[in-house]
């Protein structure tokens, strides 16, 4: 299934967001392994981190560009919607540098994303209400 940025947009809830992007543990076996300074190489080059400020200033700094969420006080990173592989790299296809195919996401987000479940993605504040914590009242 190929996924993408303006699909994702049009997700109203950040919980939908991450269950459309969810890999229930994929991570792209050929970008990783033996040919991980690929990735290492890949993320330290000058057109990567100009995409990458131009996907996170489109997103807004905010956590699967949704407004509620945004990314405060820790690093955001730009997560590749649909895992790109070694030769992608190697032949730098456009899907390592399209902004269809990159969001902007938490650590926390992009390790669900990968490895987990909605449980470690970030939640809004609770909202309290007067006399929510005293249960006589």
């Amino acid at each position: 299934m190929t996924r993408s940025y303006s699909e994702l947009i049009k997700i109203p809830s950040f919980e939908e967001r991450f269950r459309y992007l969810q890999l229930n543990g994929y991570v792209g076996d050929a970008t990783f392994g033996s040919h991980r300074h690929l990735n290492q190489t890949l993320y330290r080059n000058p057109e990567w981190r100009s995409v990458r400020n131009k996907v996170i200033l489109r997103d807004n700094g905010c956590d699967l560009a949704h407004p509620d969420f945004e990314i405060q006080g820790q690093a955001a990173y730009v997560h590749h919607i649909n895992p790109i592989t070694v030769e992608d790299i190697l032949a730098k296809r456009s899907i390592v540098f399209d902004l269809d195919n990159l969001i902007t996401v938490s650590f926390q987000t992009h390790q669900a994303i990968h490895y987990g479940t909605e449980d470690l993605l970030p939640k809004l504040p609770i909202e309290r209400k007067p006399n929510d914590t005293c249960p006589w009242r």
